[in-house]
């Protein structure tokens, strides 16, 4: 059975790719747009329930814009799903992402000018001008010190993760505005530039190489249960963003497990290890 999470063609239109797969539609190339909001929700299907989000200057790929709903497939996981369409624009290819927890976008290089835009962690912008402090972008200006080029990432999970540390529980959040526990693990890889699917049911079957279960953890290892993941942050402790705490939060891993399995939700289904840290 295809995955619709991943499975890039509707009643309508398919991509390309799937050319003689799918019967009674049309079949189109993607057309590249951006986000132009701070968090946009990726729907399941038009007014449906949220699956995931994208983030300000995120690339997705349009399949179709139909009935004021683009059905995207996003960009780097190929995550598929509908955004409104008026949350997308054109031409808007990343110079720098925030690198901070959160940022502003402001109307003047001043931080007492009207702050027009809240940027969450991991946002991309285009970089038009700069000046002491400030760098310009289309949409106003935003601090020099919040954010990087696109080619300086991080080097440890763990530490992006801590960037996020009270961040509420949301599901299918990818934020420090709402973030669940997949939204956690995804931007933590991602700012490391590990490749990393959206769900946790996904990161389960393609994250990392799986450990014995009397193998010492060690930092940026990763737990999974049944619908739930969370990241090492040492070998007594993880981090995780959990309905129990309605936050990210740090936990001892012992008392983690015993608290998931008397909730009813199962043990701990792997115990893997990113390939970059083995």
């Amino acid at each position: 059975m295809k995955d619709r999470r991943l499975y890039p063609a509707n009643e309508r239109v398919a991509h390309e790719s799937l050319r003689g797969q799918v019967d009674g539609v049309e079949y189109v190339h993607w057309r590249k747009s951006y986000v132009s909001m701070p968090v946009a929700d990726l729907l399941e299907a038009p007014c449906g329930s949220r699956d995931r989000q994208v983030l300000y200057g995120q690339l997705v790929h349009v399949l179709e814009t139909y009935n004021g709903w683009s059905f995207v497939s996003c960009y780097p996981n190929s995550y598929v799903g509908y955004v409104r369409a008026e949350h997308l624009v054109d031409h808007r290819q990343a110079t720098h992402w925030v690198t901070a927890r959160a940022t502003h976008l402001y109307s003047e290089r001043n931080f007492k000018s009207d702050d027009l835009m809240l940027l969450p962690f991991g946002s991309s912008v285009v970089v038009i001008g700069a000046s002491e402090k400030y760098l310009e972008t289309p949409d106003g200006y935003v601090p020099k010190r919040h954010v990087q080029e696109t080619s300086k990432l991080f080097e440890d999970p763990v530490d992006v993760a801590d960037l996020h540390l009270g961040a509420p529980y949301l599901w299918g959040g990818d934020s420090v505005l709402g973030i669940d526990c997949s939204g956690l693990v995804q931007i933590a890889c991602r700012a490391c530039a590990i490749p990393c699917p959206g769900d946790s049911d996904m990161q389960e079957a393609e994250l990392g190489d799986h450990l014995a279960d009397d193998a010492p953890l060690q930092r940026g290892d990763l737990l999974f249960w049944k619908g739930h993941v969370a990241l090492v942050a040492d070998p007594t402790t993880i981090i995780h963003a959990n309905a129990f705490h309605m936050a990210v939060s740090y936990e001892p891993i012992d008392v983690a497990i015993s608290r998931i399995e008397a909730q009813g939700d199962g043990p701990v289904t792997s115990r893997k290890r990113l390939e970059q840290f083995a």
